[in-house]
């Protein structure tokens, strides 16, 4: 494995495919996570046991496992919505084909939280509490906190309640714990705040930068959360994601930063991936492929900054 100074986690089989109205064939989906892991990923999303009512594009979460290939030291995540899907995601263990990480949601406030995860604050602690309890240190548990730095619902959102949430999630045993931008509206300076006291107040904790580049503030804050001491980040190839496809909030271009161009960025900066550049570009076209359609990544479409050691002509090239 290469030597890397940061962690990310690549979200475009989940985080990214759950915006998509399409179903992606289980195959595609499979090959596209082994790419992804083969490219030098530690961590990788790689479905959601979600109601496939709600959200269809995961309604092959247990096949999709059974068929992913495994890497050696590869971290590939689950979402589970509640105490069925740990049970779910324990039977696909004792099966000998689960993931070996899920992610535990929590929305900051009361009104994103019924609207997106059909529970109040208080129900939903204590559904997360029971799937933790059920996890019982058989899967890495990660806490993500959605909403964290403003709600499209109720506006700002007070530090001290987002900060209990993270003591909250470090009481139930969760070592890592992800605030995130749900639409976009994080500055630098909120950033730098938040994650600076996150540390300060839970240093046990592994903390995670989730941003999403509504604004086009996303690699900005990206920047600010590296100086703040965070260095596990997730993206998407081509800045795929957002909201469920029926959860109508957000407007206009709700995804995540793009992994092509966070990486170009953070390489630039001397700040090492652990990726394998030369092969970048062709994950980023197969992604595009998958879902037919220029996506929104610059780098895709300009080239890795030519100024990182290593980078041929071609891969600057547009």
């Amino acid at each position: 494995m290469s030597a890397r100074d940061v962690v990310l986690c690549e979200c475009f089989a989940r985080d990214g495919l759950q915006h998509e109205p399409e179903f992606i064939d289980t195959r595609i989906k499979a090959d596209l996570i082994d790419r992804f892991a083969a490219l030098g990923f530690e961590r990788v999303e790689a479905t959601s046991y979600s109601n496939p009512k709600v959200v269809p594009q995961f309604s092959d979460a247990t096949e999709l496992l059974a068929m992913l290939p495994r890497r050696d030291g590869v971290w590939y995540k689950a979402t589970c919505a509640n105490a069925r899907a740990v049970q779910r995601a324990l039977a696909d263990q004792d099966a000998g084909i689960g993931a070996n990480e899920i992610s535990l949601l929590v929305s900051a406030t009361t009104s994103h939280s019924l609207r997106n995860l059909k529970r109040e604050r208080v129900a939903q602690w204590d559904n997360i509490a029971e799937m933790a309890q059920l996890a019982g240190g058989r899967l890495r548990m990660v806490g993500t906190i959605s909403v964290a730095f403003g709600c499209p619902f109720e506006g700002a959102v007070d530090p001290d309640s987002v900060m209990d949430d993270v003591e909250r999630f470090a009481q139930l045993g969760v070592g890592i714990v992800t605030l995130g931008d749900t639409t976009g509206m994080a500055t630098p300076a909120a950033v730098r705040s938040l994650y600076s006291r996150m540390a300060l107040e839970f240093p046990q904790l592994t903390p995670v930068a989730h941003f999403h580049d509504t604004r086009g503030t996303g690699l900005v804050n990206y920047v600010a959360a590296l100086e703040a001491g965070v260095r596990h980040f997730d993206t998407a190839f081509g800045g795929v994601g957002g909201h469920p496809a029926k959860v109508k909030y957000g407007g206009g271009h709700t995804g995540n930063v793009a992994t092509e161009d966070l990486v170009s960025l953070f390489e630039s900066m001397g700040v090492r991936t652990g990726l394998n550049l030369t092969a970048l570009d062709e994950v980023s076209q197969y992604c595009q492929q998958t879902l037919g359609r220029p996506l929104h990544s610059r780098v895709a479409q300009s080239g890795l900054n030519p100024l990182i050691p290593g980078v041929s002509p071609s891969q600057a090239a547009s």
